[in-house]
């Protein structure tokens, strides 16, 4: 749950105020066996904070808390720097304040007002040196706030005492109040040094300001020499020809423009009144925020004023489009009567109805899983493109997650699917099929399960992916394992095998690998492991298991897929699995039919994994 900015501190009697701790929001998930600590974004913190992993696992309840990891200083108060280079400082104070109770012993609390899940953390939380239960003071808002201010603390958090815990939302139940002059910025160029300075002279900065980028001033001082040498390195593959401003603002030396993508926090004086700060220093480059935070991060009013300013609002609705409720939510639906299949004459609106006939099936493959989007905005036979990141303009009650991508060396703001409301906005995008990682939040390093994806050339027939199919599942047999298959909806078969999380993407991967290498012995003729298309032999199936690394999706289970006939990626039981079998047999208007009849084939995917060791000691043996 997201707090937002607010300008004063108040008194309330509905209301309790916590320290604004300076550090990394986590989850610590202690619902199973192995405990789990990670950030908003799915990156695990237990290898970065093993004293607090440690100590995790020496709780007595089952349950998933909410709190901050923060690092002190020799002064005892809480440094973001500290925690940062927590690898150079190992022996910083590192404490994780926990200040909310998500779940309790197999049950959810989130309905719970918050003064209760607190009462009940209170009780449930063993406090060690790393792990502190995170107190609160009723009512007394401007005192508790003065209190901090002595303490030369960030700030305080308002808490409306009877407010249910709403995940990853930005509500007006939890306000933060600062009275540190600091902000986060956006770091959009630099101007050239001068003198004996070396790599750069200053920074440009940008906040968006009614949704626009605007100029907020420049600084040239918080560096050394080591900083100086970092970001100016970290530029370089950033940078633009063009500004990011409407307004290019006039500065004293030449400027190179960057893709506006990194936050940094600075510290400064006041603000003028045309918005740009007096004296701002560079603090730190703000790892886990993005410039999207920024943005939906904007100010409030106080409290008591904000319930007659959101009832005033009014949705506006043109004639193109229409609105539909969807778990509560408002979904704006445009271009319904766009056709999708031109052959099929299949328009947008049928897509759409299609995803929410099946929705209960489709879900539980598409919860808490990054989805590359493959968006069709004119239909299957117009342009298409790829689209990862979720861009500036989604609604607020889409959830995302952030992933930090090594070959575009920045974080991308992945869309996941939990509920009918996203399924219906992203078809509205012009999703057809809908994609999803094979691992899934909060543990995106440990697939929930490995994919080997038959992949023919156009000169192979179907049947023969069916014969490889059922190679693959006497393979798997013969080492007792049972596989899961499923047409793709185009031309290939997937097979999938439940690993429960248990192994991290390299070691599932090798294992796919060792399994393809055991069909590829069997029918050398039709099945080939080279990956590259122009060495490939044209007549050769693909044995994909490269499908097993991070970031890699396939059509989920029960998608629809942007091909003539509007086929669907449809389970199947093994014995169906005969030659003769076409993957147009599944399609948008016999799917749900189907499905009711078979039911969930596929459920097994999401249950217990396998014994991958096990299962490499038979193959050994058979070998």
């Amino acid at each position: 749950m997201l707090a937002k900015l607010s300008e004063e501190a108040f008194n309330d009697k509905g209301w309790i105020f916590e320290i604004k701790w300076d550090g990394y929001r986590a989850i610590a998930d202690l619902s199973k066996d192995t405990p789990l600590l990670y950030s908003r974004n799915g990156i695990s913190f237990l290898s970065k904070f093993e004293k607090i992993a440690s100590e995790l696992e020496k709780q007595k309840y089952h349950m998933i808390l909410d709190g901050e990891v923060v690092a002190y200083n020799e002064q005892g108060k809480p440094n973001f720097q500290l925690l940062q280079q927590i690898g150079d400082n190992p022996n910083a104070a590192i404490v994780y304040q926990v200040f909310d109770l998500l779940w309790l012993n197999g049950h959810s609390t989130e309905d719970l007002p918050l003064i209760q899940r607190k009462e009940l953390l209170k009780e449930a939380l063993t406090e060690t040196d790393s792990i502190k239960y995170c107190d609160h003071i009723p009512e007394k808002g401007i005192e508790f706030f003065a209190q901090m201010k002595k303490m030369q603390l960030e700030g305080m958090i308002a808490k409306r005492a009877d407010s249910s815990y709403s995940e990853n939302h930005r509500t007006d139940d939890w306000l933060k109040i600062k009275f540190s002059n600091t902000d986060e910025v956006i770091i959009c160029g630099f101007t050239e040094p001068r003198g004996t300075r070396e790599s750069f002279g200053a920074l440009i900065l940008g906040k968006y300001i009614n949704g626009n980028l605007t100029y907020c001033g420049h600084t040239g001082t918080g560096f050394n020499n080591n900083s100086l040498k970092e970001l100016y390195k970290r530029f370089q593959k950033l940078i633009v020809k063009s500004s990011p401003f409407e307004t290019v603002p006039k500065t004293n030396m030449p400027v190179t423009w960057i893709k506006p993508e990194l936050v940094c926090e600075i510290k400064y004086s006041e603000i003028t009144r045309d918005g740009i700060f007096r004296h701002p220093v560079f603090m730190t480059i703000r790892e886990d925020k993005s410039p999207e935070d920024l943005k939906e991060s904007s100010f409030t009013e106080k409290p008591k004023e904000m319930k007659s300013k959101t009832a005033s609002k009014k949705t506006e609705v043109t004639e193109k489009e229409k609105e539909i409720t969807l778990d509560k939510h408002l979904v704006k639906l445009t271009n319904q009567d766009k056709v999708y299949f031109p052959e099929e004459n299949i328009t947008k609106g049928d897509v759409i109805d299609y995803y929410q006939s099946i929705a209960r099936y489709i879900l539980p493959y598409l919860k808490n899983r990054p989805l590359s989007l493959n968006r069709f905005p004119n239909g299957i036979e117009k342009q298409s493109f790829y689209q990862k990141d979720a861009g500036d303009h989604i609604p607020e009650w889409i959830k995302t997650t952030q992933v930090y991508s090594e070959s575009n060396d920045k974080y991308i703001d992945y869309i996941y699917c939990n509920d009918k409301a996203t399924l219906a906005y992203l078809n509205n995008l012009g999703c057809i099929d809908l994609n999803p990682w094979n691992s899934s939040l909060p543990d995106l390093e440990h697939p929930d399960y490995l994919a080997l994806d038959l992949d023919p050339s156009s000169k192979n027939t179907f049947d023969e992916v069916i014969e490889t199919a059922l190679q693959v599942n006497e393979v798997l047999k013969s080492i007792k394992i049972k596989g899961y298959c499923k047409t793709s909806g185009s031309t290939g078969i997937h097979i999938y095998i439940p690993m429960g999380g248990k192994y991290d993407f390299d070691q599932v991967k090798d294992f796919a690998h060792i399994l393809m290498k055991q069909v590829n012995d069997k029918l050398p003729k039709i099945t080939t492991l080279e990956r590259s298309l122009q060495k490939r032999d044209n007549k050769k199936i693909y044995l994909d298991y490269l499908q097993n690394r991070t970031g890699q999706t396939l059509a989920s289970a029960y998608s629809l897929r942007p091909k003539q006939g509007a086929s669907v990626s449809m389970p199947l039981d093994w014995d169906e699995l005969k030659f003769g079998l076409k993957p147009t047999d599944f399609t948008i208007t016999n799917a749900l039919e189907r499905i009711k009849e078979k039911g969930d084939l596929f459920k097994p995917v999401l249950g217990k994994g396998i014994d991958m060791i096990k299962a490499l000691e038979l193959l050994q043996n058979i070998d």
